[in-house]
This record gives C-alpha cells, structure tokens and sequence, in this order.
C-alpha cells in the first residue's frame, strides 16, 4: 500500500506539500494565529492559554507575541519562560523542541521545511521537514534563520542577523551568514547549586 502524502511528511520522506491533508493541518494553524494575533498583549492569561491550545506542550509562563504564525502548531514544543518576541515565524512541519528559559528575538524565522534545487522536484510541489531542536537558555537575536535540521545547545547564543545552517554547539556564540562560531561562552549557570 502506497503512502499517504501526511505519512511521507512524517517518516521525513518527500511529501507533496499541497495535498489536502498536508492543507488542513496549515488551515487548522492560520485560524489558531489569527485568533492569538488578535488578542491584546495586556491579556496575558488569555494569550497563555491560546498559546496551550496551538502548541503541542507548553511549560509555565510563555509569551508569544504578535504577529506569530506557524505551520501545524502541535509540533511546537516549549518549555518554562519562553519568549518569541514580535515577527516570529515557526514552520513546524517537523518537530520544534524548545527548552527552558530560551528568548528569540523579532523576526525570526525557524523553519523546518526545505525544498528541492531541481526545478522539476518544485514543480511537483515537493517539501522535505527535518526537525530542529533547541536547548535551554539560549538567545537567538532578533532577524535570525535557523534552517531544518539545525541543533542548538545549551545556553547558546545566536548573533542578530545570523543564518544558522549546521548545529550549534552548547555555550557558544555564533553569528554571520551562514552562521560560524565567534567563541565560547561561560556557563555561569553550573556555579549555582
């Protein structure tokens, strides 16, 4: 039996990405944004828990500010105190693992879909997701990219304007396009106890 479009998406298979079941889950998404974008940022309850209902998991305090769009939703997953900051796109056709404690700047964009070079495989509408997973405390500056695929460790931070194509260690700092690592950061974290 052949597979299904969504079952192609799901292995991490080339999947055709305007297949009606591929369709409903971005529809389901656009409306959950819609109605989150038009909530006031003062209506903090409120906010927090559309943001429980669109995301996949949630941890305490989150803070999602407008305009936020993303693909699925149920593919986000966030811990303690997050904070996406004005302009934040997450294009969770793959998993989106977010830990504690991490801030993302306005304008930033993480995607976890990429498409074929060759023109014949976007004529055929083809997507390929790769998750992309995110330690606790780390900063990604305001107009940052993180590409499918990507792992940023721990306590990292990612430099405003950066592109960040390959893995990111824990405790550095990286910048640029595509994003190199600048240096290492303490952790000044593992003093407390």
């Amino acid at each position: 039996m052949a597979m299904s479009e969504l079952e192609k998406l799901e292995a991490g298979l080339p999947y055709d990405f305007t297949d009606e079941e591929v369709d409903k889950r971005k529809l389901r998404a656009v409306e959950g944004c819609q109605k989150l974008n038009n909530v006031s940022v003062l209506e903090t309850a409120k906010r927090q828990a559309m943001v429980k209902e669109l995301f996949g998991s949630v941890g305490d305090n989150p803070t999602v500010l407008p305009v936020f769009n993303c693909d699925y939703g149920k593919n986000i997953h966030v811990g303690d105190d997050f904070l996406i900051n004005y302009n934040g796109i997450i294009l969770d056709i793959a998993p989106v693992e977010i830990g504690n404690h991490v801030m993302i700047g306005p304008n930033t964009l993480i995607t976890t879909v990429g498409h074929p070079l060759s023109p014949q495989g976007r004529r055929q509408h083809l997507g390929k997701a790769q998750p992309v997973k995110i330690g606790n405390d780390v900063w990604i500056g305001g107009n940052c990219t993180i590409l499918p695929g990507v792992t940023i460790g721990d306590n990292a931070v990612i430099a405003a304007g950066a592109v960040v194509t390959k893995d990111v260690a824990a405790n550095s700092l990286v910048g640029g396009v595509p994003a190199k690592l600048i240096r290492t950061i303490e952790n000044d974290l593992e003093a407390e106890v």
